[in-house]
């Protein structure tokens, strides 16, 4: 039989042409060396920063470092599993985290699984966990405003949507309680939160998932929980996963969202943490060179997005930890810079009981009256400058100097606007609420009230008014607006509150 060359070799090219591989071709290398979250890997030539990795058992992890002759990784979960020698596979995908409506109510680590025991989650949607902040062009101003239902807030330090407020002090000066205060108000008000633990004590986080339950508040909320015990890696992620679940919402719902960072003074130590174990240059206070740039990448996806985008807006609430008071120090001067304006918190004015303890001469809302609701910019207009002029006047007169009777009497009104701003914790207040009391207190109405009845008068106040006058309240409510025949009716029923009802009751006037 006589072979034709030409034939045989066109067959085998077809025949090679033709054969599809059944081998799973991936590449693998070896960890070398595991402790910390840390995992330093051999093998894996092709691996990018950023690349996600698969370990033996299933735990994942991410590339960090890009050496010469190996990689560094840190390791998202039980690195306890992952034993010298181990094998572990490059993926080709970046890290991304499962997302949905099925979050809200629930307690959830950094990479998005439940441990509240209440089930598993079924999640459809997946997001980068780190994505690029929006344009100039997809972004809007911020003009509307999200209320905390505090009053010392809403009025001076006014809060929009899309805004990044810091709020910052000494450890115990209630930090917290104004960001669950600020959640809470958000009852009925369509906005979605999302409160990210970092470095806290699991009892002092299940005290919070109590006080949004009993408050109603877990219905519209997302708990993210990085603990203490939790490893350096799983309390670095935990803010972007926070972060990304709120631009599902953003992004693809069109919905307002806010997010709390509590707080970022430990997010920056577990970084620094990883940097050192890494062996990254340490630079000021050992913080690694990049320290800055973990905070404004995750601050700056904070927006109100533009129109064509759906309108949605991520407002943001990063919480930073100061040590006696040092605002000056590294990484609240870094998050100072960035944010849009800060809500300083004095551990004196909070042992003195004003609270919340708002340091009204150096808190700032940059965004100013523009997230302000104009009956609130009418009636809080000069109270910022007449809080500041009263503790210079407060300084002086501990000197034991005496006053004339115009300096008196201003001493006299800032005492009385004190305790018109002192407010219980997670009992936030509506808008016409707030005004109410304000406006009494600023157009000297509460000046022939003894001090230390402000607060009963102001109480008894609202309830009247409620029962007797709701459409007052009603009508500053809906149309955020105090003209002056509003204002005159209210003066009217403060006037007649104080002379009929409350000296009556308790003859303090």
């Amino acid at each position: 039989m006589e072979l034709n060359l030409n034939e045989i070799s066109g067959i085998i090219r077809e025949e090679i042409a033709g054969y599809k591989s059944q081998l799973d071709v991936s590449t693998v290398g070896r960890v070398v060396e595991i402790g910390d979250g840390i995992a330093r890997i051999y093998g894996l030539h092709d691996a990018m920063a950023g690349e996600m990795l698969e370990f033996e058992g299933g735990v994942n992890g991410e590339v960090f470092n890009l050496d010469e002759d190996s990689i560094g990784a840190v390791v998202y979960g039980d690195y306890t599993k992952i034993k010298q020698g181990s094998t572990v596979k490059a993926t080709g995908k970046v890290l991304s985290i499962p997302t949905g409506e099925k979050l809200l109510g629930r307690v959830i680590d950094s990479l998005c699984r439940p441990i509240d025991g209440l089930g598993a989650v079924e999640l459809q949607n997946w997001r980068l966990i780190e994505s690029e902040a929006p344009s100039i062009a997809q972004r809007q101003p911020v003009r509307q405003p999200l209320q905390t239902g505090l009053k010392s807030i809403d009025s001076m330090i006014p809060i929009g949507r899309g805004q990044r407020e810091l709020i910052i002090g000494d450890r115990k000066t209630g930090k917290t309680a104004i960001a669950l205060d600020t959640i809470i108000n958000q009852r009925g008000k369509d906005v979605i939160c999302i409160y990210v633990a970092i470095g806290q004590k699991e009892s002092t986080v299940a005290g919070v998932v109590d006080i949004l339950r009993k408050n109603k508040a877990m219905d519209y909320t997302v708990v993210v929980c990085a603990g203490a015990a939790d490893s350096a890696p799983m309390q670095y992620i935990a803010p972007y996963s926070g972060c990304t679940i709120a631009e599902y919402f953003m992004y693809e719902k069109n919905r307002d969202t806010l997010v709390v960072y509590d707080d970022l003074s430990k997010h920056a130590v577990a970084y620094r943490q990883l940097s050192l174990l890494l062996r990254r240059p340490p630079g000021r206070e050992a913080y690694p060179g990049d320290i800055f740039y973990l905070h404004s990448r995750l601050l700056e996806r904070s927006a109100k997005l533009s129109a064509e985008l759906g309108g949605g807006s991520m407002t943001a609430l990063p919480i930073v930890e100061t040590l006696e008071g040092q605002v000056s120090a590294y990484i609240p001067t870094n998050i100072i810079s960035i944010t849009d304006g800060q809500i300083y918190l004095q551990k004196d004015l909070f042992h003195a009981g004003v609270r919340p303890a708002v340091d009204v001469g150096i808190s700032v809302s940059r965004v100013g009256g523009n997230a302000q609701v104009p009956a609130m910019k009418k009636v809080a207009g000069k109270l910022r400058l007449d809080l500041a002029a009263f503790r210079e006047l407060q300084d002086f007169a501990r000197l034991g100097t005496e006053l004339d009777p115009a300096a008196q009497a201003q001493l006299d009104r800032g005492y009385r606007m004190v305790e018109v701003l002192k407010q219980k914790q997670f009992s936030p207040m509506t808008t016409a609420e707030q005004i109410v009391g304000i406006f009494a207190g600023s157009t000297g109405l509460l000046d022939d009230i003894a001090v230390a009845d402000v607060s009963g008068f102001l109480d008894g106040l609202l309830t009247c008014l409620k029962t007797e006058n709701a459409d007052i309240l009603n009508q500053i409510d809906l149309t955020g607006q105090l003209n002056d025949d509003l204002a005159g009716r209210l003066s009217a029923e403060i006037g007649r509150y104080k002379k009929e009802i409350f000296k009556s009751s308790s003859g303090a006037v």
